[in-house]
C-alpha cells in the first residue's frame, strides 16, 4: 500500500508541475520515460524507490517555484533544485539559498485583509488598491517620478518615490550593481562632488530600475528591523505561458491578471505567496526578478503587504494606538498615516511627533522614535491639527512626503545644505544653549551674574562696558533683554547685527512632484486606448527665500540686497539678488513654512498642487 501511495503522490505532483510550470522544449517521449519510473520495475529495487522520491521532490519543488512567481528573471532568479525541504503540507518551500516561499494560512490571510481593509470595505476601495502599479512616468521631464492614479494608494507611491529620489539624486553612481544595496543609514555622507542636475530626461531605464529596486529593498528591510524582508508575490493558477508567446512580460502578467479581483481574505489567500529574505543581496535580486509584478496593476497593494509582513502583523498592531481601525481609511480608501510612517521609518505608528506622548495611567500615544532617511510635512500642521516632530521635519536627506487632506506628493531639494542652519541661526543656537546651561530657574529664562559672565566667555561675546553694566544691574540677567542686546551687537563683537543687510536670509530652490494622472473629469484611470489625460505628472521648481527666525514679517518686503554672499555661504549658490523675489501663495507654501518659518516662495506657471 505504501508503494502505491507514493506512486499516486508522484503522479499528482507531476501533473501539477506540468500544469503550472513554464513549458520546457519538447523532448522525445518524455511521458514514456516518466511512466517507466512511476510504474517501477518488477523487483521495485531500492534504486527505483530512491529515484521516485527524487522525482517527487523535484516535481513538487518545481511546481512551488512556478507558483511563487509569474515571470522569473533567468539571470537573477535562483531556480529551485532537487532536494529542497518541503513543508508538512506542501505549503512551504525552503530554497537552496535559504529563502522561504509559502502560502498564507487562512488565519494570516484573515488578519491581513481585516487589518488593511476592515470588514466593511467597499468594492470601489478594493478596486482602487487593485489597480495601481509602481511605474515611472513616460514624460521626459518627470521621468524620475512614479505615476499615481486617482486616490487610494498614493501614500504608498509617494513614500517609495521619496526613496527613489534619494538614490537618483545622491547615490546613482553607487548603483551600478543592483545586487548591492548601499548602506545609507543616519551615519552616511553625501559623496558626490557636485549638486545633482535638475534635468531628469537623461535618466536611463536601467538607472531608474536600480533606484526603484534599491528603494523597495531599503524600505522592506527597515520594516523588518534590518533583519529580513518579506516579498509578497502572486500565483496565478491558470497561467499558461504557451498562449503568450512573443509578447512582453508586462503583457503576460496583464493577461494573467484579467478577471482577478481581491474582494475577500480568501481571494487574497488563493493568489498570494510570500518569500522571506534574510540577505539584502538576495532580497534585491528577488525584487528585481519580480519587478514586473510590482509594475502590474496589483503592485502597490503587493508592496504594502510586503511591508506589513516584513514588520510582522502582530508588531504592526502593537505599533498602533487603535488597532481596531483599518489601515486604509474610509470612505475614500486613502492610505493612513500609519501606512506612510511604516514605509518612512519602519514602524506603523499613527502620529508624526517625536517619541511618545504620556497620557497618564500607563497610556501613551506613539510617534516617531528615531532619525529617518526621508521626511514628512503636512498641510494639517499649518491648520494646527498636528505637530510634525524634528525627526520627520529634518530627515537625513532633503526629501519630504507632503500630505494634504486627500493626497500625498513629494518635495525635495538637490542640495543637502538647504537643511543646514545659516551662519547667524547657528550662532543664535550656540548662544541660547550656553545661556540655558546656566539657567537655574527651572526654565524661567534668567541667570545669575556669575553665570552670565560664563556665557560671555563660552560664546566669545565682547559687550561694551555700559551694556554689560546695564544688564547686570538687577543682579540677574533675563534672556529677552540679553537677546535684544545681541541683535544690536555687531558680528565682529560676537553679536548678530549683519552689516550686509542680509541678516542671515537663506535663498535656495525646492522642487515639488505630483504624480497624479487623471483622464476624465471624475478622475478615472488612464486607459490603454491612448486617451490623453487632463492632468499629467508635474514637476515644479520653487525659489525660496527664508528670513532668519528673529526678524519681523516686514523684513522680506523692506530689505534690498546688493550681494548674496551670506546666502552663498549657507546654500552654496552663486546668486546676485537686487530685490526680493515676488511672493506667491499656494497650499504647498503653507507646508513649506512648517519647515522654514515665513518662507517666501515663487515659481513660474501654474501653482504647484498638493491635491
Amino acid at each position: 500500500m505504501g508503494d502505491r501511495g507514493e506512486d499516486e503522490d508522484l503522479q499528482m505532483a507531476i501533473r501539477m508541475s506540468m500544469q503550472r510550470a513554464t513549458p520546457e522544449p519538447k523532448r522525445s517521449k518524455p511521458r514514456d520515460a516518466v511512466a517507466g519510473v512511476v510504474s517501477g520495475s518488477p523487483e521495485d529495487s531500492p534504486e527505483s524507490k530512491t529515484r521516485r522520491r527524487e522525482l517527487m521532490a523535484a516535481a513538487a519543488e518545481k511546481r512551488m517555484a512556478a507558483a511563487a512567481m509569474v515571470s522569473p528573471s533567468p539571470s537573477s532568479s535562483p531556480s529551485p533544485k532537487k532536494g529542497g525541504e518541503l513543508g508538512k503540507r506542501g505549503e512551504e518551500l525552503r530554497l537552496k539559498n535559504g529563502n522561504l516561499i509559502k502560502e498564507l494560512s487562512a488565519e494570516e490571510a484573515n488578519q491581513l485583509f481585516g487589518m488593511v481593509f476592515g470588514n466593511e470595505v467597499s468594492k470601489g476601495i478594493l478596486a482602487q488598491w487593485s489597480n495601481q502599479g509602481i511605474r515611472f512616468s513616460s514624460d521626459l521631464e518627470t521621468s524620475m517620478g512614479l505615476v499615481q492614479h486617482e486616490g487610494g494608494p498614493c501614500g504608498v507611491l509617494a513614500a517609495i518615490q521619496a526613496f527613489v529620489l534619494k538614490y537618483i539624486l545622491f547615490f546613482m553612481d553607487e548603483l551600478k550593481d543592483v545586487s548591492h544595496m548601499p548602506q545609507k543609514g543616519p551615519g552616511a555622507s553625501f559623496k558626490s562632488q557636485s549638486v545633482p542636475s535638475y534635468n531628469f530626461s537623461s535618466l536611463t531605464e536601467g538607472g531608474k530600475v536600480r533606484a526603484l529596486v534599491s528603494s523597495m529593498g531599503e524600505i522592506l528591510f527597515s520594516c523588518g528591523s534590518n533583519r529580513r524582508a518579506v516579498i509578497a508575490i502572486l500565483c496565478i493558477p491558470d497561467n499558461d505561458f504557451q498562449h503568450f508567446e512573443g509578447i512582453s512580460k508586462d503583457e503576460v502578467i496583464a493577461r494573467s491578471l484579467e478577471g482577478l479581483s481581491i474582494e475577500s481574505a480568501m481571494d487574497l489567500q488563493k493568489v498570494l505567496r510570500v518569500e522571506t529574505c534574510t540577505s539584502q543581496t538576495t532580497a534585491l535580486q528577488r525584487l528585481e526578478a519580480n519587478l514586473p509584478l510590482f509594475q502590474s496593476r496589483m503592485g502597490a497593494l503587493l508592496f504594502l503587504i510586503s511591508a506589513l509582513l516584513s514588520r510582522g502583523l502582530d508588531l504592526v498592531q502593537s505599533d498602533r494606538d487603535d488597532p481596531g481601525l483599518p489601515l486604509v481609511t474610509a470612505p475614500f480608501g486613502h492610505a493612513s498615516q500609519e501606512i506612510v510612517n511604516l514605509l518612512l521609518c519602519g514602524q506603523a505608528v499613527p502620529n508624526v511627533f517625536d517619541g511618545k506622548m504620556d497620557l497618564g495611567g500607563g497610556m501613551f500615544l506613539k510617534g516617531i522614535s528615531r532619525d529617518v532617511e526621508v521626511g514628512f510635512l503636512t498641510l494639517l500642521e499649518s491648520l494646527n491639527f498636528c505637530k510634525v516632530g524634528q525627526f520627520l521635519k529634518c530627515p537625513k536627506w532633503p526629501i519630504w512626503v507632503v500630505g494634504s487632506e486627500s493626497h500625498y506628493t513629494v518635495l525635495f531639494a538637490l542640495d543637502p545644505s538647504v537643511q543646514n542652519e545659516n551662519e547667524l541661526e547657528g550662532r543664535e543656537t550656540h548662544i541660547r544653549k550656553a545661556f540655558d546651561a546656566q539657567d537655574q530657574s527651572g526654565g524661567g529664562g534668567f541667570i545669575s551674574v556669575e553665570g552670565f559672565h560664563q556665557v560671555l566667555r563660552e560664546t566669545n561675546i565682547k559687550l561694551p562696558p555700559e551694556k554689560l553694566e546695564h544688564l547686570c544691574s538687577a543682579g540677574f540677567i533675563v534672556w529677552s533683554e540679553f537677546w535684544q542686546v545681541i541683535l544690536d551687537l555687531d558680528k565682529s563683537l560676537g553679536g548678530l547685527k549683519d552689516s550686509s543687510g542680509l541678516m542671515g536670509k537663506k535663498v535656495f530652490d525646492l522642487y515639488h512632484f505630483n504624480g497624479i494622472a487623471k483622464s476624465d473629469l471624475n478622475g478615472g484611470q488612464v486607459n490603454s486606448g491612448g486617451e490623453t489625460p487632463l492632468q499629467r505628472p508635474r514637476l515644479t521648481k520653487l525659489r525660496v527665500s527664508v528670513p532668519p527666525r528673529w526678524t519681523p514679517e516686514e523684513f522680506m518686503a523692506d530689505v534690498k540686497v546688493s550681494s548674496a554672499s551670506s546666502a552663498n555661504e549657507s546654500a552654496g549658490k552663486d546668486t546676485e539678488v537686487s530685490k526680493p523675489e515676488p511672493s506667491q501663495h499656494a497650499p504647498l507654501v503653507d507646508c513649506i513654512r512648517t519647515r522654514w518659518a515665513r518662507a517666501v516662495c515663487s515659481w513660474s506657471g501654474d501653482p504647484p498642487s498638493i491635491v
